[in-house]
């Protein structure tokens, strides 16, 4: 079942949409990926310097890129089994470790994808308890050749869309429980807080 804004009228940014949409599914998910994310939201642009940092931009950034994948996973608990392994997993962005951090900018993508990483961390101990063979983790799918990267990538490598959700899939098949909460990339190796 693939939930969209188009499709099916989901927002991110709207609780009551999401508890719409969300609480007409009946249970049995085996697999949940929020796949949402923004870089440039209406008119904010990547921050190339603290002087940029605007709170309409930090906001805007924080509902669809942490607040937004948060609220999917807490109306999505419901649908994902009690007793037999269930993979619940956000894309978040290797620009959201603090730990990995040495270029700088980009302030309110980095803090939103770092403010995800801890949403979804901190939810997986919780949704551990109720559920001992989920996972819930975040995952970093690499830099994907779409619109949404195309103005940011300059010299970087980058994989086609296809290749990137094959990827993703792979790690997905590799996580076991164990490592409910973690930030994986798209290799299934850590990626640092």
């Amino acid at each position: 079942t693939g939930l969209s804004r188009r499709g099916n009228g989901l927002d991110v940014t709207d609780e009551a949409s999401i508890a719409r949409v969300l609480g007409a599914l009946e249970p049995g998910f085996d697999l949940v990926i929020v796949a949402t994310g923004a870089l440039e939201i209406g008119a904010h642009r990547p921050e190339k310097s603290l002087r940029a940092v605007e709170p309409a931009a930090l906001a805007a950034q924080f509902a669809v890129n942490a607040m937004g994948p948060a609220l999917v996973l807490k109306h999505a608990v419901r649908l994902m089994p009690r007793d037999r392994r269930a993979v619940f997993v956000a894309l978040s962005a290797r620009v959201g470790s603090i730990g990995d951090n040495a270029l700088g900018g980009w302030y309110s993508y980095r803090a939103a994808k770092a403010a995800l990483n801890q949403l979804i961390h901190t939810a997986a101990i919780e949704v551990a308890r109720s559920h001992p063979q989920a996972v819930v983790a975040c995952l970093h799918p690499g830099t994907v050749a779409t619109g949404f990267t195309e103005k940011y990538v300059g010299a970087h490598p980058t994989v086609t869309p296809e290749v990137a959700a094959g990827n993703v899939l792979g790690v997905i098949e590799g996580l076991s429980p164990a490592e409910t909460g973690g930030f994986f990339d798209w290799q299934g190796e850590r990626v640092a807080w």
